[in-house]
């Protein structure tokens, strides 16, 4: 090989040897191993031996360690490479070693090593000379010494893994060799270095000390080390009792070898097994001992502290013997008054630490004593576990690491740039620690008084500040410490890569960097507690940070620093703080130019994270940090972080976005790439929860929704259906495998089903591409296909329900909303309670009183939130709170005097521990499986109320929905809080189904609408219905149930006994339906048909409810018994339903046994209310009174007079008459105080229509066992009992029958006519006039009979207006009351009319007297009238209906108009829609016209019997008449003159008109016009 006169090339040239002469051993050991019969190859030894002459000639051990491993390019590469690259070495130098000729070669070289005897130099403390650092240049002598350079190269490779030593025994071998016969320092130095490296592994830490410990050697060992130790401290103490004498100089040779020694004790102490190394060393006084002379070499004191350091972690003991050592030996740290020795101040010229640094390190340019000093300090300090104090007793320490050694550090000359470093960081940790140990309270924070001057603030004395306190006030005001940090900040992360890379203290300088953004960090999560009581002397450090827009910007772009990940974590966590606490940050970064690169910095890092491996703290992944930075930033003041870092246009306003993903390298681009491949699931779980979740954040904000749910449904992305056929629907990771990702991937469900549920519910329907997605995610979720199109299903086209392309949809296979459902659908896992886990554990008493504690959420708490916000149980403090709680690390005060109680105690921690983990994991997936229900139930919910309309077979899917949210709810799998999420949804699904039979019947496809198809509405088929009621029972009857969710299975059990009524009132005359399906073809079949069907139903429902009558039974009146008062209510109208399907009494019976009627009534007679401001719980009491009246009123409208003779066998009337409720003010609305948030809310509750209307009702129900009474026994019960209620609320009676009839709402005329039909069925037995009511009635009389005809039968213009056809009723029905009452007067009663009242008005005389003749003839007119109207009104309507396939658009219109059902339909509804609310409307209309006319015949017939009494009963008449003046017989000519034309039109009305047989009514009119003809003729 030529090599020219480089001597670099030639350095190279001669490791290529050494590497070549390894290569031919291993070929000579092949040729030996296959053929043991030949000699080793001549040629091969003479090759050997020639390369290693020059090897060992050259050193070129030297040369790999000068110009390879020790270079700052080698220690800088990536540390795969340097492991790579020392595996090869490792390989190298085993099979160089193991050769029979290396080994002597190696021995030749260590005998000329050992014959050059180094002279011994006398080293001083102040010697410039001397450089004990690490990286010390040798002199002339060492150098040229192979054998040293041989033992440091062995030493560098293994420094790093050494887990490469592990059974390496030719390496152990050559150690025995290369410690024998050290004759000089250097060759000793050189081995022990290389022994403190093979002790870095707790094997070769263990062989190690036994070496030391033995007599392997003969003049090396630990005792060797203590000896010279102990030796020096004596001189030197000897020294010092002499006068005058001044102290030895300490020789340079036991200095290094001292240090050497040091360095092997500090490796074996500090990677030894951790129970032998307690018994390894049980002196350690020694190395203290020299820590506090002048002379003894800097470095040598740190090499000690260094080591005693490691003695920290051996026990508690050892750590505070170190303590008690340090303030006994070594030097003082003067800073004002010493707080921890309580020493008096020293003279300023002491020998002190501030001295040692100032006066003897400055001027060597080396601190290996301070650097040393600092780091035990910290050490100690983070072992402490008394933080009562919160540092005060380190003040001193503090000041002299503030003010002499961080402060003037940039200023200092270093002639290492390594200690300069290694200075700063020790620096630095101690900030970190007094920062992360100590919190600030209360007490604090007055202690400082913002409006002193600085100079009054430094006066406060030593003992009275505390480290935290005084580094916050450094860092609030922009003192020296913030300074010196962002010095070392500013320089820029660019600079900071090239002196990683290029540079031998590039680690070092990285790790300052990273400690001086954890202290920022630890700073800004403790300013804004302070700030606001501390300004304006100080300012929260974002506004001392933005005094120079540099130091922000320098802090944010360290997330492009991809050498060390926890940088970008602190940097992204200080974006994210100063984003929410930083209005204008977005301007500020786009004003420096700093904006365009932070994004790809940004994009960058979320890509490499992508790529990496699995980050095992979540809270640290770079990834995650900076997609919560994301959606953290989402909802804030635009333009924010996110809308920069996402690449929205900030430009214009941001909701005009066009997001193009594809052409800006944002993150926005990496998310969704990331999203799209989903790869490496078990290492990206949480970019994908996290992406998704972003997505979804991003699509609900008013400002970013727009742009980004426009992208995401182009066709590009077809972001919304990429998942469901693979992701969604995947089966989840098993439990016992990977039980995170599990819970992720869970998450991740969730997120995307939450997303596809925005996409439905807030998409613009009127662009093409969100109709487009909503159509497809329908198809994808409901399994629809059009298999004519050959469209694919991502580009499927809108389905318009009334679109000819959409003929081909069908239902394939099982929809995927089930298959989801099957995925979120299993067992919870079960979290023990604590309780029960350490039942029987000795100390599980102080788990539970930890865990119990309500103040232990936050920081230094029990409990933590997760990113996910999660409450998880903090395993390190939970630990550290048990080793406290026993005491452990205070012997005086431990109860666990043994080792035996000991080791149960750490048993029984381990235990907890394992439990807490377990807790927490399953409390993860218990979340996480709620979270994807939610997302589950969002998508079934927005479907089937805003989007199911765009499907065929709506009810089939609806009833698949519900069906398996029945079952699934019943499962005894599903947890408590799945159940209600899930009965819900299933209550959501039956009113849709409802609606869909009801409100807008599917099925009907042709333009036209028959009234047949309008009543036989598509229904679900009794099977199907008998699961869904069945199903529902079973998930009431579920083991595990709450209040709140059998309110919401009550609402559906409610809402499915709707479903299941008849479509068509009972009420309405067959020869209606006749008419209305004359037409039809098979009419009476069908109709016969669906009547069968519904009964058949009916029986169904009724069977199943019987067959658990028992456990419903019990579980509803618990509730209405014993639940809650909205649980009441709920429960009682429940019982209403049952009692509405009742067959037999079976029903009644089962209440009435278990007293749960005269319960009922009970508590109705108990309600009182005294004040009219009530609160909440007194509100909702009133909707169970409420519930209670409709339950009662339900029984005596059920079975008729045998209901309602139970009801009164129980006392009821006597129960309503003793209710208080009626001490309230009739009039006016009650108030709720809201006593929570001090203030009213006026809270309309309607005491008419929830108690006094409900009361009223159910008293005039029992009124009809009035009828079955004897009306001659004066005595009869239920008529003394109505009188005696009607007597105890006289007020009410009186103001109701006062109102004005023509000006009341529909609530008070129903009350009217309760009270008048109640009155007339009871009140004519009361001889007693001193109440007024029959005044009263006869004053109401004389004012409905004046009116005129339009009174009762309304024009054409009004006629389908609801509001008019109901009060036309009321009124009819008040009329019909009234004229029962004057007709049983008349009858039973003799009472006797006048014929007229003379010449006065009819109105004027209304409030003055009795009705009379000639106003009931006036009466009998206008109700003749508004019967022929309503009758030919009726048959225009059915002739309408009839006809309403052939009515135009315009004429439909009309009729929803004149209806005022405009809301009920849109511009865009088709005709068929149209028709068919039209046809509804109309044949409502025709139902009120013919209770109209039913009520209008009754009344016309009670006026006629009453004309018809006084006109055969002629002498009374006369006499009432002739106590007037005046002619009788002109009276009765001019009455019988106006009867004779009503009676005849009277009898002209036919059945085809009315739809009632008409043969006694015209009979009576008949008779009455003969007696009325024969008055006029006489």
């Amino acid at each position: 090989m030529v090599t020219g006169n480089d001597p670099i090339v030639e350095g190279f040239v001669n490791c290529v040897r050494l590497a070549w002469a390894v290569h031919l051993m291993l070929t000579q050991d092949g040729f030996d191993v296959k053929d043991t019969s030949a000699a080793p190859s001549s040629n091969h030894a003479q090759y050997i031996c020639a390369c290693l002459d020059i090897v060992f000639s050259n050193n070129v051990f030297q040369f790999w360690l000068d110009k390879i491993l020790r270079t700052a390019a080698f220690k800088n590469d990536d540390e795969d490479m340097i492991y790579m690259y020392d595996a090869y070495l490792h390989k190298m130098v085993t099979c160089f070693l193991s050769h029979p000729l290396a080994r002597d070669k190696v021995k030749e070289t260590k005998e000329k090593a050992m014959n050059a005897l180094g002279a011994y130099r006398q080293v001083g403390s102040n010697d410039p000379m001397v450089d004990g650092g690490s990286h010390s240049h040798h002199s002339s002598e060492t150098t040229s010494q192979p054998f040293v350079s041989l033992l440091e190269f062995v030493s560098e490779i293994y420094q790093k893994e050494p887990e490469l030593l592990i059974g390496n025994d030719v390496l152990w071998t050559f150690v025995n060799f290369a410690g024998e016969d050290h004759t000089n320092f250097q060759t000793l130095v050189a081995f022990l270095n290389m022994l403190s490296t093979l002790a870095s592994s707790p094997e070769g830490a263990s062989k190690v000390f036994e070496l030391l410990q033995g007599k392997t050697f003969r003049s090396i060992g630990w005792s060797t080390l203590f000896d010279c130790l102990s030796i020096y401290e004596e001189k030197f103490k000897q020294s010092l009792q002499s006068p005058g004498a001044l102290l030895p100089e300490f020789q340079e040779g036991d200095a290094k070898a001292l240090v050497a020694y040091l360095n092997v004790l500090q490796k074996v102490v500090e990677n030894g097994n951790p129970i032998e190394r307690k018994n390894w060393f049980p002196d350690i006084e020694p190395l203290f001992k020299l820590l506090g002379y002048e002379n003894v070499p800097p470095y040598l004191k740190g090499a000690l502290r260094n080591t005693i350091a490691t003695f920290v972690k051996v026990s508690p003991a050892l750590r505070d013997a170190i303590w008690a050592y340090l303030e006994q030996y070594d030097l003082p740290v003067v800073i004002g008054p010493q707080v921890r020795n309580n020493v008096q101040p020293m003279p300023a010229q002491i020998y002190d630490m501030r001295y040692e640094l100032n006066e003897i390190e400055a001027r060597r340019e080396q601190y290996p004593s301070t650097i040393s000093f600092v780091n035990l300090l910290n050490t100690l300090i983070a072992d402490e576990t008394d933080v009562s104090d919160r540092g005060r007793r380190f003040i001193g320490i503090f000041r002299f690491i503030c003010d002499h050694v961080f402060g003037p550090f940039p200023q200092r000359a270093y002639s290492d740039p390594c200690e300069k470093w290694q200075l700063v960081v020790a620096c630095l940790q101690h900030f970190r620690m007094i920062l992360a140990m100590y919190d600030i309270k209360d007490e604090d924070i007055d202690s400082v008084n913002p409006s002193q001057q600085s100079s009054v603030l430094q006066s406060t004395p030593l003992e009275m500040q505390l480290p935290v306190m005084e580094l916050m006030k450094d860092f609030m005001s922009g003192k020296t410490v913030f300074r010196n940090v962002m010095a070392i900040i500013l320089p820029g992360v660019d600079s900071i890569i090239t002196d990683r890379t290029n540079q031998i203290y590039g680690q070092l300088l990285e790790k300052a960097v990273l400690l001086s953004l954890e202290v920022i960090l630890l700073v800004l999560d403790k300013d804004v507690t302070v700030s606001d009581f501390w300004r304006p002397l100080y300012q929260p450090l974002d506004v001392v940070l933005s005094q120079d827009h540099n130091q922000i910007v320098a802090l944010i772009e360290y997330v492009r620093y991809d050498f060390q990940p926890r940088i970008q974590q602190c940097s992204i966590k200080i974006m994210s703080i100063l984003s929410s606490r930083m209005v204008g940050l977005v301007q500020l970064l786009l004003k420096s130019n700093a904006a365009g690169p932070l994004i790809e910095d940004y994009a960058a890092c979320l890509e490499l994270r992508s790529e990496s491996q699995i980050v095992e703290d979540s809270s640290e992944d770079p990834g995650v940090l900076i997609l919560q930075l994301l959606i953290d930033n989402i909802g804030r003041p635009a333009p924010n972080i996110a809308h920069l870092l996402l690449k929205f246009d900030l430009d214009s306003p941001v909701e005009r976005t066009v997001l193009q993903p594809k052409f800006h390298y944002s993150c926005l681009k990496v998310i969704l790439d990331v999203l799209e491949k989903l790869s490496k699931p078990e290492v990206n779980a949480l970019l994908h929860e996290f992406g998704f979740q972003l997505l979804y954040e991003l699509c609900v904000d008013p400002l970013a929704g727009g742009p980004t749910m426009y992208l995401l449904s182009t066709k590009k992305y077809q972001f919304f259906l990429k998942h469901l056929d693979t992701f969604a629907v995947a089966p989840l990771p098993k439990r016992n495998n990977n039980q995170a990702l599990r819970i992720s991937s869970l998450h991740q469900r969730a997120w995307l089903l939450k997303l596809l549920a925005v996409e439905l519910h807030g998409a613009d329907m009127a662009s093409s591409h969100h109709r487009d997605s909503c159509q497809c995610i329908l198809a994808e979720l409901f399994g629809l296909e059009i298999p004519e199109s050959g469209i694919d299903k991502n580009t499927l086209q809108p389905m318009i329900l009334n679109s000819s392309d959409i003929a081909g949809i069908r239902m394939m296979g099982k929809n995927k909303v089930l298959g989801l459902l099957e995925v979120v659908q299993f067992k919870s896992p079960d979290n023990v309670k604590s309780s029960q886990a350490i039942s029987n554990m000795k100390y599980g008493f102080m788990a539970e009183e930890i865990l119990s504690n309500p103040s232990a959420v936050g920081k230094g708490g029990i409990y933590y939130y997760s990113e996910r916000g999660d409450r998880l149980i903090d395993l390190t403090s939970f630990r550290d709170k048990l080793w406290q709680k026993c005491n452990i690390f205070n012997p005086q005060l431990s109860s666990f005097g043994s080792e035996a109680e000991l080791n149960e105690l750490r048993d029984v921690i381990q235990q907890l521990l394992r439990w807490g983990w377990k807790y927490n994991k399953n409390l993860e997936e218990q979340a996480a499986q709620l979270h994807m229900l939610t997302g589950w139930s969002q998508i079934v919910e927005v479907s089937a109320s805003r989007r199911i309309s765009s499907l065929q077979n709506r009810s089939e899917v609806l009833f698949q929905l519900l069906d398996a949210s029945l079952s699934a709810s019943a499962s005894p799998d599903c947890s408590l809080k799945m159940a209600l999420m899930l009965s819900q949804v299933g209550l959501t699904c039956m009113a849709k189904l409802r609606d869909e039979r009801f409100l807008w019947p599917g099925g009907m496809n042709a333009d036209t609408v028959a009234f047949l198809d309008m009543i036989m509405t598509k229904q679900l088929s009794n099977g199907a219905c008998q699961s869904i009621l069945f199903k529902l029972i079973m998930a009431i009857l579920r083991h595990e149930t709450s209040e709140t969710l059998r309110r919401r299975q009550y609402a559906l059990l409610l809402s499915y006994f709707q479903y299941c009524q008849h479509m068509l009132d009972p009420d309405i005359p067959a020869t209606v339906l006749q008419f209305l399906s004359a037409n039809e073809q098979d009419n009476d079949l069908d109709l016969e048909k669906y009547d069968k069907e519904q009964a058949e139903l009916a029986r169904l429902n009724f069977a199943i409810l019987r067959k658990e009558a028992q456990p419903i039974l019990d579980l509803v009146i618990k509730d209405a018994t014993q639940g809650g008062e909205s649980g009441k209510t709920m429960s009682l109208y429940v019982l209403d339903a049952l009692i509405s399907i009742d067959h037999d009494k079976f029903f009644l019976s089962q209440l009435q046994s278990r007293g749960f009627l005269r319960s009922c009534l009970m508590s109705i007679s108990n309600v009182s209310y005294q004040d009219s401001r009530l609160s909440l719980e007194s509100m909702q009491r009133i909707y169970a009174l409420e519930g209670e009246l409709a339950l009662l009123l339900r029984i005596s409208h059920k079975y008729g007079k045998s209901g309602a003779q139970v009801l009164f066998s129980m006392g009821a009337v006597e129960h309503l008459s003793s209710c208080r409720i009626f001490n309230m003010q009739v009039k006016g609305g009650l108030r709720r105080v809201d006593t929570k948030f001090g203030r009213d809310f006026s809270v309309d509750v309607d005491k008419q229509r929830m108690v006094i209307a409900p009361i009223l009702r159910l008293v005039f129900s029992l009124t009809s066992l009035v009828d079955t009474s004897d009306f001659f026994e004066v005595k009869n019960k239920v008529v003394r009992e109505v009188i005696e209620f009607v007597k105890g609320n006289p007020l009410l009676f009186d103001q109701i029958l006062q109102e004005n009839i023509s000006d009341v709402d529909e609530l008070t005329m129903e009350q009217m006519n309760l009270v008048v039909g109640m009155l007339s069925k009871v009140w004519s037995y009361e001889e007693s006039g001193e109440y007024g009511f029959i005044q009263g009635l006869f004053g109401m009389m004389c004012v409905l009979y004046s009116h005129n005809p339009e009174y009762f039968s309304s024009t054409e213009s009004t006629r389908f207006l609801e509001s008019k056809r109901k009060a036309e009723l009321n009124r009819s029905r008040l009329c019909f009351s009234l004229s029962s009452y004057l007709y049983f007067m008349v009858k039973q009663k003799s009472l006797r009319l006048q014929v007229s009242d003379g010449p006065t008005e009819y109105r004027a005389s209304a409030t003055r007297q009795q009705p009379t003749l000639t106003l009931l003839g006036h009466f009998l007119n206008s109700l003749t009238t508004a019967l022929e109207r309503a009758a030919e009104e009726n048959c225009l309507l059915l002739n309408k209906i009839r006809d309403i396939n052939e009515l135009s658009r315009q004429e439909v219109d009309e009729i929803i108009t004149m209806c005022s059902r405009q809301d009920c339909i849109s511009s865009s509804e088709n005709i068929q829609r149209r028709r068919y609310i039209a046809m509804v409307e109309m044949c409502q209309s025709v139902a009120d016209r013919n209770r109209l006319v039913t009520l209008l015949l009754l009344l016309a017939e009670n006026v006629m019997n009453i004309i018809l009494v006084h006109f055969q009963d002629g002498q009374v008449m006369k006499a009432f008449t002739n106590e007037r003046k005046g002619n009788f017989d002109e009276d009765i000519s001019f009455l019988c003159q106006k009867l004779v034309p009503i009676l005849e039109r009277l009898e002209s009305l036919t059945e085809d008109k009315t739809g009632h047989n008409l043969k006694v009514f015209c009979r009576l009119a008949s008779s009455l016009k003969e007696i009325s003809i024969q008055k006029l003729a006489m």
